[in-house]
Order: structure tokens, then C-alpha cells, then sequence
């Protein structure tokens, strides 16, 4: 039986926790969250908190990492912690929504800010439009170009991992040195009111309340989202024990330096009443900064970075539905390894297929919505689920231990515990929808599982 191989290095793991993280959330949610906490300082607070969060997050995920170095990531930990009925829903929501949906949005914002200096690529030009009653389907050329994308980065991924990390290393590193110029030109030699916009610091009135909060700190943990990259390829890591730990705190650690630093420039840039509710926040603050001119080149860096963490999410998310596969709680051709390249080829070309025609659809971005509450509530899951282990496997070798045990992951766990309450009490609906698409996999476990326990019996016998 083929086995991945492992080929992974501390670079690549880290470098894929960044790419992975940075690509367009930074540059578009900040105007949203000002909607909801108007100062500079709440909004920089936020951030900061959800640096930390994700950090103790992180430190939290690399002892289940080193305990089960292998494919899945969090679907791995939640099934050896709870069984195989919840960590089945997480990978069903993972692969129709949470991974199929953010590759699909990902490759859109590409073409939209690819679109934006090339007019002509752009998802307002459509090729044709056809009506089926109510469903209106006008496919345009940024939605080829999106589909193109998703389809080139999937077939360099699926001719060996190492060839996927190539591409999203250098783009990465490209990302990193863009981000770098941006915010020391912006400094130097931007046009900026610089420390009048940042006052009042605080608000003078009353601060905003909880659900706002949670609402501010949900969008802030979507554009972190992706940083337990690392944990879902573990099986295809070297010397996992000392890479894993190491990849999850740098990696971690430096997205949350840039995610402030960028935000440090957007307030210099802009007084938070222009902020309010600007979706293309990073592209306003270069024109701010530098004019016109620097938003078009701003825009083609935003590209380039989705493009690269488009390529970094492709090559990371297909390793949880071939977990899956592999315990036969999903389509079996996915647990299938190519034997020359030593990847999950199947499961790479099945979200391939699912991403590419949720681009047409256009749904993506309201099933991201109505699912990314129970994200928070998956993590905090995950984050017990380090207890949970200890109690059940107490003997059981650990490379690496969580620091500050219970205090952190128990933090960890609270807040976002927390941060699921605020949301689902300040928007009911949209939590309740989305608790209703993930349950709709129960039926699908309930098939696959008889299924794998009646494959398993015939085993036996034989």
C-alpha cells in the first residue's frame, strides 16, 4: 500500500501556516469590524487578542499534532477524542463548506482583484446569461479565470507536495516582502494625517456591547482561520515531533505581527469613520497613502497574495477528506495515494471539482456565512479535546506539551465558547441555518459508518 511521503521541512511547514492565513481577509475586514467598534484602539485590541488566541490556539494543536501526527488535522483529534460521529460533521463541513466554499472564495477574490488593473479579466464581464425560473446563471470571465486558478494550483499539487510548496513558498515570500515595503513606505513617505486619526484612541461613550464584540472577534478569527495548515498535512512532515510545534508558533506568531502592522497603517491612513463599513479597506488606505496609482499596485499585490494562499489552502485541505476516506466515512476512491507522487490525488481532484462549480454557483460566500459560527464552536471542541486525551490516554508519549497547562487551552476554550454564544444570541437565523447544513450529514455518517462497521465485520470473519 502507497504511503505519503514525507517531505515537508520546518521552512515549508512554516511558510505554509503563513500562506495559508495571509491572503485576502486582512485587506478587506477591518472596514467591517469598525462597523461595529469605532475606535482605533478596540480595533487594534482585537486583533491583538486574536493573535494571542490563535497562538495559544496553536500551542494547543501541536500536542495533538505530535500525539497524531497524521493526515486530517482536526478531524484526527476530534475522532480519538469524541468518536467518529462529531469529527465525521467537522470533516463534512470542511470539505462542502468550511474548505470547499474558502477555496472557491479565495480563487473569486483573485479574479476580482486581478480584474480591477486587467479589465478585461474582470467578473463583471459576463459570457452569457441563462434563466431557469428563478435561478438566474450569468457565468463571466472572473469566473473563469477564478476556476483556471483553482484548477492550475490543484494539478501542480497533485504531481507531489513538493511542487505545491515550491509555488506557495516563493509567493508567500513575495507577500511577506510587499507587506514589508507597504508599510514602511506608508510610514516614510505616505500622505497621512498619521496620529489625528487616531484620535479618540478609545470611544468616549459607552463601550460596544457583547454580540458586537463576538461579531468583531468572529470575523477576526475567519481571516486567522487556516493556521492549523500544518496539523492536516503532519503524515507528509519531517521529524514531526520538533516540526509541528515549532512551524504552528512562528508561523502563528508572524501573521499576527503582520495582521497589526497592517492595521497600525490602516489607522494612520485613515480616520476610522472612513473605515466603517469599507469592504476593500486595504486598497482605500493605498490611495490614501500613496493615490491612485497605489491602489492599482496595491491591488495587484492583493492578487498575487490570494493567488498564493489559494495555492497554500488547495494543497492542505484535501488531506481531511482523504482522512476521512481512509476510515471509510467518506468516498472511498478519496483515501487512494498516487503511488509515483505520493499525494491523495483522488481527494485533491474531488475538491478540485466541488470548489470549482461552487464558483459558478455563486453560494459560497452565504454557506461561509452561515457556517463560520460553528467554526469557533469546532475550535473550542478541539481545544478540550487535549483534556479529554489526557485522561484517556495518560501513558501515552508526548513530544510536546502545551505550556501553561490547563490555564491556556482552558482559555482557549472559554473564549471561544464565548465568542459561539455572542454570535448565535446576536444573529439567531444565520446560526441556526448553519447548524442545520452541518446536521444534514447526519444521514451520510449514519450510511458510511454501517457501511465501514459491516466492511470491518466481513474482515474479521475472513
Amino acid at each position: 500500500m502507497t504511503k505519503l511521503a514525507r517531505r515537508l521541512g520546518l521552512a515549508d511547514s512554516v511558510f505554509l501556516v503563513i500562506g495559508s492565513v495571509f491572503g485576502s481577509g486582512i485587506f478587506l475586514t477591518t472596514g467591517i469590524i469598525a462597523g461595529d467598534l469605532p475606535s482605533p484602539g478596540l480595533i487594534w485590541i482585537v486583533w491583538a487578542v486574536g493573535g494571542i488566541l490563535t497562538i495559544i490556539g496553536a500551542m494547543t494543536y501541536a500536542e495533538l499534532g505530535t500525539l497524531f501526527p497524521g493526515s486530517g488535522g482536526p478531524y484526527v483529534y476530534l475522532r480519538e477524542a469524541y468518536g467518529r460521529s462529531l469529527s465525521f460533521l467537522y470533516g463534512w463541513a470542511f470539505f462542502w463548506i468550511i474548505g470547499g466554499g474558502g477555496i472557491a472564495a479565495l480563487a473569486m477574490g483573485f479574479a476580482e482583484n486581478l480584474g480591477s488593473f486587467l479589465p478585461s479579466l474582470s467578473p463583471a464581464n459576463d459570457l452569457f446569461r441563462l434563466s431557469f425560473g428563478p435561478l438566474q446563471l450569468h457565468p463571466s470571465v472572473g469566473h473563469v479565470v477564478a476556476v483556471i486558478s483553482i484548477v492550475v494550483l490543484s494539478v501542480l499539487n497533485y504531481f507531489g507536495i513538493q511542487s505545491g510548496v515550491r509555488f506557495q513558498n516563493l509567493f508567500t515570500a513575495l507577500r511577506l516582502a510587499a507587506l514589508a515595503a507597504f508599510a514602511g513606505l506608508g510610514f516614510v513617505i505616505g500622505q497621512k494625517p498619521g496620529l489625528r486619526n487616531l484620535a479618540p484612541f478609545f470611544p468616549k461613550g459607552p463601550l460596544p456591547s457583547l454580540s458586537m464584540f463576538g461579531a468583531a472577534f468572529l470575523a477576526v478569527l475567519w481571516t486567522y482561520d487556516g493556521w492549523y495548515s500544518v496539523n492536516c498535512t503532519a503524515e507528509e512532515v519531517r521529524n514531526p515531533a520538533r516540526t509541528i510545534p515549532r512551524a504552528l508558533v512562528l508561523g502563528t506568531a508572524a501573521v499576527t505581527a503582520l495582521y497589526l502592522l497592517a492595521n497600525i497603517v490602516y489607522s494612520m491612513a485613515l480616520p476610522v469613520e472612513r473605515m466603517r463599513g469599507v469592504i476593500r479597506i486595504g486598497e482605500t488606505a493605498a490611495a490614501g497613502l500613496f493615490g491612485p496609482d497605489g491602489a492599482l499596485l496595491f491591488s495587484a499585490f492583493i492578487a498575487a497574495a490570494v493567488l498564493g494562499c489559494l495555492s497554500a489552502n488547495i494543497l492542505f485541505c484535501p488531506r481531511v477528506s482523504f482522512a476521512m476516506a481512509r476510515d471509510g466515512l467518506f468516498f472511498k476512491s478519496l483515501a487512494n495515494v498516487h503511488p509515483r507522487y505520493r499525494v491523495p490525488a483522488n481527494a485533491i481532484l474531488a475538491q478540485m471539482i466541488w470548489s470549482a462549480l461552487l464558483c459558478f454557483t455563486g453560494t459560497y460566500q452565504s454557506l461561509i456565512e452561515y457556517v463560520a459560527f460553528a467554526l469557533v464552536l469546532f475550535f473550542a471542541a478541539t481545544g478540550f479535546a487535549v483534556f479529554v486525551l489526557r485522561r484517556k490516554a495518560p501513558g501515552r508519549e508526548r513530544p510536546f506539551k502545551v505550556w501553561g497547562y490547563p490555564v491556556l487551552p482552558a482559555v482557549y476554550v472559554l473564549i471561544n465558547l464565548t465568542i459561539f454564544i455572542a454570535v448565535f444570541f446576536s444573529r439567531p437565523v444565520q446560526s441556526l441555518a448553519g447548524a442545520a447544513v452541518i446536521c444534514a450529514g447526519l444521514p451520510a455518517y449514519f450510511f458510511w459508518n454501517a457501511k465501514s462497521r459491516k466492511a470491518l465485520v466481513e474482515g474479521d470473519r475472513t
